[in-house]
């Protein structure tokens, strides 16, 4: 990571020339640029603080040189964008790498305890502290952001100094500013706050409450210091104070696609800048005559024919319509995982052009006779895969999952017409529940009335933090959501002690539907690490009927129960009934849906009733 280039040197065609030889203040793996220290994150350097810049302009910020493209069409369809690119690698062989700022820009003195803006410290040249103390200054512990995405230092002079007039400025009262801590305890109470005009001395108690900044009248300013020359924006948002290295401050908004067939044939990718021509043709001649002129008469590497597959795949996959005005691209990004569940069903065996296929799937080649009686449809081994998964937007203060677009601060001050993605291989098992069992237990009154109190919840959760009112989204809690979900994360459980890979490395991907009952277990790793067969080797069917019958077992009891399964509400916001860290829940890079919508009595039932339960058969009460 680079600090951004000085404004003065410019191209003849006016843009900016790449900025070679900046000091580097720390290196980040190319997933965590995506994952965790993404655009408009905070990441601590040594003793200093930084905030990652846009993608506005990638010869300054995100050097194309060293941004390598990544395909895949369907999903850059679905989030309007034509390309996605890999961030810049760290390290010695990495010329450039991705800028940042300094932020907060309030700093105090460990010596003298001076607060104040960093550049009133006068520090040396390249060098960040405190001119009268020679001592490293510490960026502001505290900052402050709002729902909608925007960014500040904490107002210290205006807590300071509440009640009093003044535009906020350190200085403005006539004194200066110290941060100090008593040292009585560790906590808000003993970071002390004082002013040498002599104002009455004020601690942090109570900073951190919903309400302490409206209280005193302080409203965000819509400040974007991840954008360069960004304005501020008029906000009505209540600006809440959070830890500078708080997972509040900035949390990702993910959006992945699996490589299926045609597009996992890598010998698509040398199509990838030529679709809008191809598009056009409407005939096989038509595709030879753009090949021939796209290639330069070098035999290219797809036939015509494979090529008019791929159009007619376009065509086929896109059923919601580019143009529709009324489909959002959360509508389209649910067409798209329709579109896996099927292909995932339907299977894609290994190939002579096993080379360049990035999927393979194929069903276990075992008797299917173990699987008998466990409520489960033939499984299939997934024994090659690539995810792509790239970087939206990002949010601040409440979870992606339970917000709407109108929350998710962009990452550029203008359109681009690529972004932020990483690409992923591995390897994983998918597994269908029996539709008319499913179906059959998913109308039980007891079953219904438990869902619906965590519908209920997660509704009221989503509505609370729509930015829109008029366009709430719908919580995705069903019966057979809810059913999905749980067992997907006993699943994972049982596999991370048997196949080789921590719960951490595995993920889920739940597919859930009037016509989708199935879940993808996958481990998908940026190196050949995460394709070692270990996982899908738990998906031949004897293995796998010991594995589902040894989650259940264990799934019927807790360590918390009997508090864990009589439980009326658990979770973020309620969203879950039976379920806790000791159970089902799992690291949060594992779900989908930040360990929300659980609930363990629907896979095992409960003491009362077993019934509702949907493997309760598998157990010896």
């Amino acid at each position: 990571m680079t600090p951004p280039p000085s404004r003065g040197r410019r191209r003849a065609d006016g843009s900016a020339t790449p900025a070679r030889g900046l000091p580097r203040r720390g290196a980040v793996r190319r997933a965590q640029a995506i994952t965790t220290y993404g655009v408009g994150s905070l990441i601590a350097v040594e003793q200093e603080s930084f905030i990652v810049s846009g993608i506005d302009s990638a010869e300054e910020y995100w050097p194309r040189d060293e941004a390598p493209v990544i395909h895949e069409p369907r999903l850059a369809r679905v989030l309007g964008v034509r390309r996605f690119r890999l961030p810049p690698a760290s390290g010695d062989a990495s010329r450039d790498g991705v800028r940042v700022r300094r932020f907060p820009l309030w700093h105090h003195c460990p010596e003298c305890h001076a607060l104040d803006h960093v550049r009133k410290f006068n520090s040396p040249p390249g060098r960040n502290e405190c001119a009268e103390c020679s001592e490293p200054l510490v960026p502001s512990r505290f900052v402050v952001a709002c729902e909608d995405g925007h960014l500040a230092d904490f107002p210290y002079w205006k807590w300071l100094h509440r009640g009093r007039r003044g535009d906020g400025r350190a200085g403005f009262c006539g004194g200066r500013m110290t941060l100090a801590s008593s040292g009585r305890t560790s906590s808000l109470r003993s970071v002390v706050l004082s002013c040498s005009c002599g104002v009455p001395e004020v601690s942090m108690e109570g900073s951190f409450r919903s309400g302490a900044l409206k209280d005193l009248n302080i409203r965000c300013d819509g400040k974007r210091p991840w954008l360069r020359d960004a304005p501020d924006l008029p906000c009505s948002r209540t600006p809440r104070t959070l830890q500078r290295g708080s997972s509040s401050v900035w949390q990702p908004v993910l959006r992945s696609a699996l490589s299926i067939p045609p597009w996992s044939d890598t010998r698509a990718h040398a199509l990838d800048k030529h679709w809008d021509k191809l598009r056009t043709c409407s005939s096989l001649t038509e595709v030879e005559i753009h090949l021939k002129y796209i290639f330069d008469g070098t035999p290219p590497p797809v036939t015509p024919e494979e090529v008019m597959t791929l159009l007619a795949a376009m065509g086929a996959e896109d059923t919601t319509g580019d143009d529709n005005p009324d489909v959002d691209q959360e509508q389209r990004y649910r067409a798209l995982r329709d579109l896996e569940y099927a292909r995932l069903c339907e299977g894609h065996a290994e190939g002579s052009d096993h080379r360049t296929e990035q999927f393979v799937c194929e069903p276990p080649t075992g008797d299917a006779k173990p699987l008998t009686g466990l409520g489960l449809a033939i499984p299939m081994l997934v024994k090659k895969l690539r995810e792509v998964r790239a970087l939206k937007a990002f949010t601040r203060v409440i979870d992606p999952e339970t917000s709407s677009e109108g929350h998710e601060a962009e990452l550029s001050l203008t359109p681009t017409d690529w972004l932020p993605a990483m690409e992923v291989h591995g390897e994983g098992v998918f597994l269908r529940l029996d539709e008319d069992r499913i179906d059959a237990w998913a109308e039980q009154p007891a079953v219904a009335e438990r869902v619906e109190r965590i519908r209920q919840r997660h509704q009221r959760v989503l509505t609370e933090r729509a930015s829109d009112p008029t366009r709430v989204p719908v919580s995705p809690a069903t019966p057979r959501m809810a059913l999905l979900h749980t067992f997907a994360h006993v699943m994972i459980d049982g596999w991370s002690l048997d196949s080789g890979y921590p719960s951490a490395s595995l993920r889920e991907r739940i597919y859930s539907g009037d016509d989708m009952a199935g879940v993808l277990i996958y481990t998908a790793t940026s190196d050949s690490a995460g394709s070692l067969g270990g996982l899908v080797a738990q998906g031949e069917t004897d293995r796998l009927a010991q594995a589902v019958r040894s989650a259940v077992h264990r799934a019927e009891w807790c360590s918390a129960d009997p508090l864990c399964v009589e439980t009326e509400t658990s979770g973020a916001g309620g969203t879950n009934l039976a379920a806790c860290h000791a159970c089902v829940m799992l690291p949060e890079t594992s779900c989908e849906y930040n360990n929300g919508l659980l609930d363990r009595a629907l896979l095992v039932g409960t003491p009362e009733d077993p019934s509702i339960g949907f493997f309760s058969h598998l157990l010896t009460r």
